[in-house]
């Protein structure tokens, strides 16, 4: 993936990244989460394990992503906001574009 420029904010004293990429600007999260912890990995999986926010990224992947698989995706939908469900972005990212 070639990003085409990086820039830089400042946020409550938080550096975040600002990624261009197809005329679009995306902030990095891992950024975002390292305001909160020094374990950036750790505060993102907890909220990915939340069924809003996997609601959310559901509906961003099928109007954004034309490789999205509605399928997979059912399964993680399903178990979101389960004391079990436990995952890792980048299996979500494997499994759901693949």
């Amino acid at each position: 993936m070639f990003y085409e420029t990086m820039a830089k904010i400042e946020v409550q004293n938080t550096q975040v990244k600002i990624i261009s990429y197809n005329d679009a600007d995306y902030i990095s999260l891992t950024d975002l989460a390292r305001h909160k912890s020094d374990e950036p990995s750790a505060v993102i999986a907890n909220w990915m394990r939340n069924r809003n926010t996997i609601e959310y990224l559901g509906i961003w992947e099928q109007l954004y992503n034309p490789l999205f698989n509605p399928l997979e995706f059912e399964g993680f939908r399903k178990e979101a906001g389960l004391n079990a469900f436990t995952h890792y972005s980048s299996n979500m990212v494997a499994n759901l574009f693949s």
